[in-house]
């Protein structure tokens, strides 16, 4: 199954696959999906959730790496002018 969605031209999301959940709340992300993103046994994922009004409207994973590296991006020169 593939759906695209384009933005000005460029790809900016597909569906990549559909996962279940099971009786314990657990989803299993496709090998596939896992290679291509480079999520590697033992790495952790911050799970963030976009709402719209009341309703979560979407899930995204970020490598916590990744994550740290970004904050660090967008508060180190901020906290550079405060200190």
């Amino acid at each position: 199954m593939t759906a695209r969605t384009k933005t000005n031209g460029t790809e900016c999301c597909k569906v990549e696959s559909i996962v279940s959940v099971d009786e314990r709340g657990q989803m299993v992300l496709p090998k596939e999906v896992r290679d291509a993103a480079g999520i590697r046994p033992g790495d952790k994922m911050a799970l963030i959730m976009w709402k719209k009004g009341e309703d979560v409207c979407c899930l995204s994973l970020i490598k916590v790496d990744a994550l740290t590296g970004m904050v660090k991006g967008l508060l180190g020169p901020l906290m550079k002018e405060l200190v």
